[in-house]
Order: C-alpha cells, then structure tokens, then sequence
C-alpha cells in the first residue's frame, strides 16, 4: 500500500498546524475590536496577535444566551467547534485568533454543509482584508 488510493481533502493532513482553543476572557475581548464577518449562521471574528505571543492558530467560540437553553448553546458550539476543526487546518493563517459567535435560531439549525461554506466565505473575506 503505498497511499495512492487515498481521497485527498477528506481528512486533515497528518502534519498541519496546531489549533488551540482560546480560554480567557481577555482573549475574547481583545478579538471584539478586530474585524468580522457576520453570516447567516455565525459571526466570525480574527485577530492578529503581537509578534511576541505564542505562536500558532488559536480559536474561540461563544454563544450567548440569545441562543437558547444550554442544550441549544451547546449543540451550537458543537457544530461551530466542527467546522473550524475541518476548515482551520487549512485555511486559517498561523499568528492569528479567531473567534466563532453562535446566532440565534440559526448556527443550530442551518444545514451543515451550508455552515462550511459560509466559514469558508467569511476566512477568505477575512484575510482579504489582512493581506
């Protein structure tokens, strides 16, 4: 077996950039003056940390009580949490936060491939505006 069967794009690579999660309020903070894109499911928001911190892609998500009881924020984490761990790999810019906000009515129930798109759309107007 030497691999040339395999479906390039369905998986992550198997070397690819380290996405950690951000944490801390402060973090959160610093990433709501950056520049957004607001879409049907999600707003999404990037941040360019300083060259002196850690290196790598991190990412946030938050969903407000708007969204609904904790069963609705989580199921809506969970799919914002899945489309940044296909996407983010890839297409996200190393040096760089991202943060994920939940909608209401909306990131828990739009399509999932609908979800994807959209993350792709928004990254690529994102770093558009880096670039």
């Amino acid at each position: 077996m030497d691999g040339t069967n395999a479906n390039h794009g369905d998986k992550p690579p198997a070397v690819s950039v380290r996405v950690q999660t951000l944490k801390n309020r402060p973090d959160f903070q610093r990433a709501t003056g950056a520049p957004r894109v607001a879409m049907p499911g999600f707003i999404l928001q990037m941040r360019q940390r300083a060259e002196n911190e850690a290196e790598g892609i991190r990412i946030g998500y938050t969903c407000s009580k708007k969204v609904g009881n904790a069963v609705a924020r989580n199921r809506a984490k969970r799919r914002l949490r899945e489309i940044a761990r296909l996407a983010l790999p890839q297409s996200g810019l190393v040096g760089m936060d991202y943060v994920l906000v939940g909608r209401k009515d909306a990131t828990a129930n739009l399509p999932f491939d609908q979800l994807q798109r959209d993350f792709s759309k928004a990254l690529g107007i994102l770093h558009g505006k880096v670039r």
